[in-house]
């Protein structure tokens, strides 16, 4: 099964909602051209996109144009013109960082008790079978074992995990989530802005 079809609507329904807004741009300030991107089109980017975690690159790279198209529109740039300083200027995260973002909130999310119940049927916490001195960092999954690539790597059990443990320490342990938010939004713009 993949997210093609999904991908492909998605994105009509999105470049739908920009030529709309590209049709009365020249009335409107970047402010509320901003708002109006966000409200319509970066919002049906972000739905559900914790299930694209495993996506291959292609099919990413179809949604990352519209968001470029999206930095452009607001930003009154030319098609020819290169995203990633729009999309900095903006401070908006790439599609993947996007994805990273939501699977990381979901699982500071879990840790913090305001998951859905049915998280712990697919996120297991590690705890090691001895004392270790790394057992104070209590704040990680354990990453099921995979036969497929292609299946098994793309599930949420196996992506949220490996996501997570990936994190520094000081934003796993954040104690609020306001204050995870920002440091996580930090360390994923340095990541993929480097």
């Amino acid at each position: 099964m993949t997210l093609n079809k999904h991908i492909s609507l998605v994105c009509r329904a999105a470049y739908f909602e920009l030529r709309k807004i590209s049709t009365i741009r020249h009335t409107l300030s970047s402010q509320t051209t901003n708002t109006l991107v966000c409200a319509f089109v970066l919002s049906k980017l972000d739905y559900c996109n914790s299930l694209l975690s495993g996506c291959p690159l292609y099919l990413l790279h179809k949604l990352q144009k519209v968001q470029n198209s999206a930095a452009r529109l607001i930003l009154k740039a030319r098609k020819r013109d290169h995203a990633t300083p729009l999309l900095h200027t903006l401070h908006w995260l790439p599609i993947q960082a996007r994805i990273d973002y939501k699977l990381s909130t979901l699982c500071f999310n879990f840790f913090s008790g305001s998951s859905p119940a049915y998280f712990s049927e697919l996120l297991t916490v590690y705890s090691p079978a001895r004392q270790l001195r790394s057992s104070s960092d209590c704040r990680i999954f354990t990453i099921p074992h995979t036969k497929t690539k292609t299946y098994g790597q793309r599930t949420f059990t196996f992506c949220a995990p490996t996501q997570w443990n990936s994190l520094p320490f000081h934003i796993r342990h954040s104690q609020s989530p306001q204050a995870f938010k920002r440091a996580l939004k930090t360390h994923l713009f340095r990541k993929y802005n480097p």
